[in-house]
């Protein structure tokens, strides 16, 4: 059966196909779709398919390894800076290892159209050293679920699959395998397995080493490493992931004249290395993302090689890559790009017309005026867009988290007041420990929770902060007379800002909520009850 689907929806229905039993994951982009896919499947449904948000990256990755503990097939995806926030349980299963068979899917995001960076996921395979499958195309990815389970299970290992903003977004046919049963209840044959006391975890950790003997050898013989030989041999090219499509897309007639190394399953085939090596003095590697595979050749072939990519400047060392600067790099004619309009102007990002955040900052900058100086911390999500005109209300957006703390140590530094701005579902997510480290102290900051009831920025999915806000800050131990629930709305706006300029002046921990339901999410709503 074909079906014509996103790079996430492939790699979500081939999770369904291949006897999926949960899925966890907190919404980032590029990787949301795959989540919501499976939340919106029926046959997922009958099935019984775990697939709720989680409140962060490491409690879903968590999650699946419990779910991997009973015996089944789990999956847990987000994007590349959410797997920093999962790297403490992500880097200790590959020493547990896995019972049921577990996928991480981490998307990134080069040329950060929605991140802080452009981190690349394949070094955290590598840092842990488990394998990293990375998808040339929408197929690939689909086939790849049902490949990495087996995998997973085979060597009792968690798999990585890395895939990039272009793949997971854009959309062909897919033609699906079998289906597989759910795998039954089973607890690990080893009863020691997750548990890493130190006298355990090196019997594991050596255990893992003797591993990748075994998973090179997989990534020699696998079906997605492939060489393609060539009648140029003055250079042969390397390329993985996408960038792989992009040399096809230069090849004329469907042939690439050089020899060509496709790379899709790590760790590194060095004896594939070694054939193009054999041919080609010099090699051009083309990856996207950091130089994760240019770094490598330096160990892995002789000197007197010549190695071009990112590195020696032969390729952006930022950035996506395109079928154009894949065509410059194999030294071919380049089209001639269209000079952009006079007339047409970008447009930045801005909040909706009735959006609550506005009606926040609006009052917030008010309240602000009698202090001099750069002093509110933000966080990330749509509120995040506070920092430009006509608010430019926030001064700094570091990770998901960091508004409180960062708040908390400059007023640690004597800076006060210090104010903090995050949101809802931010909050649940990473804010909840800072806030518990300036309860401890009743550190002079206020923080302001702006409330829209949803994980707006990724699309609207639930926020676990719902109806809880107020009792998790009392339960953090805010204290009641310094805890305010606002509306954010024009006509409460001077109440709204006698309020903050009160908690303002507070020397000690206050906490205001600015509750009011998303404007989108309740479009939504509202279209969805007619």
């Amino acid at each position: 059966m074909q079906q014509l689907l996103l790079g996430d929806e492939a790699i979500a229905q081939g999770a369904i196909d291949a006897g999926l039993s949960g899925i966890y994951a907190y919404p980032g982009t590029p990787s949301t779709e795959i989540m919501e896919y499976v939340q919106k499947n029926d046959e997922a449904r009958e099935k019984g398919i775990h697939c709720r948000w989680s409140t962060n990256e490491k409690t879903a990755m968590e999650a699946a390894l419990g779910m991997s503990y009973a015996g089944k097939r789990t999956m847990v995806c987000m994007k590349h800076v959410g797997l920093n926030v999962a790297a403490d349980p992500f880097m200790n299963s590959a020493l547990t290892g896995v019972n049921g068979g577990v996928i991480i899917v981490s998307a990134d995001d080069p040329s950060m159209h929605s991140s802080q960076n452009e981190q690349d996921s394949r070094f955290f395979g590598k840092f842990a050293m488990v394998p990293v499958l990375e998808p040339s195309s929408q197929q690939e990815a689909y086939d790849m679920v049902h490949y990495g389970f087996e995998l997973s299970e085979a060597f009792k290992i968690p798999v990585m699959i890395r895939i990039t903003t272009r793949l997971a977004h854009s959309r062909t046919g897919i033609a699906s395998s079998k289906k597989k049963e759910q795998n039954p209840l089973a607890l690990p044959s080893d009863p020691r397995q997750f548990i890493l006391l130190p006298a355990i975890a090196r019997i594991r950790y050596k255990n893992l080493l003797k591993n990748q003997a075994g998973l090179e050898d997989k990534s020699f013989d696998s079906d997605f490493n492939k060489f393609i030989d060539g009648e140029d041999k003055s250079f042969g090219i390397i390329a993985s992931g996408i960038a792989y499509n992009y040399v096809m897309e230069n090849a004329q007639d469907g042939k690439v004249k050089n020899p060509i190394l496709k790379i899709a399953q790590y760790p590194v085939p060095k004896k594939l290395i070694d054939k193009i090596s054999l041919q080609c003095k010099t090699l051009l590697v083309l990856e996207e993302g950091y130089p994760f595979i240019e770094e490598q050749l330096t160990g892995l072939i002789e000197n007197g090689y010549t190695i071009k990519g990112r590195l020696s400047g032969d390729v952006p060392r930022d950035g996506e890559l395109n079928p154009n600067i894949v065509a410059k790099a194999l030294g071919l004619a380049v089209p001639e790009t269209v000079a952009t309009p006079a007339i047409v102007v970008n447009r930045p990002p801005a909040l909706c017309k009735g959006c609550s955040h506005i009606d926040t900052y609006l009052a917030l900058n008010e309240a602000m005026q009698k202090y001099d100086g750069n002093r509110i911390f933000s966080d990330i999500g749509c509120y995040t867009l506070g920092a430009l005109p006509p608010f430019n209300s926030i001064n700094t957006c570091v990770d998901m988290g960091a508004s409180i703390t960062m708040a908390k140590g400059a007023s640690d530094a004597g800076l006060t007041p210090s104010i903090a701005v995050i949101g809802d579902s931010t909050f649940t997510h990473s804010g909840m420990t800072g806030l518990l480290d300036a309860v401890l102290e009743n550190t002079p900051i206020t923080v302001i929770i702006s409330d829209n009831e949803t994980t707006g920025m990724t699309g609207g999915q639930t926020s676990a902060a719902t109806g809880r806000l107020e009792k998790i800050c009392l339960g953090l131990g805010v204290e009641r007379e310094h805890l305010k629930v606002i509306l954010p709305l024009k006509k409460n706006h001077e109440e709204n800002v006698r309020i903050m300029a009160e908690e303002l002046a507070y020397q000690g921990l206050s906490v205001i909520i600015s509750q009011r339901e998303c404007i989108q999410t309740a479009a939504r709503r509202k279209r969805s009850s007619i």
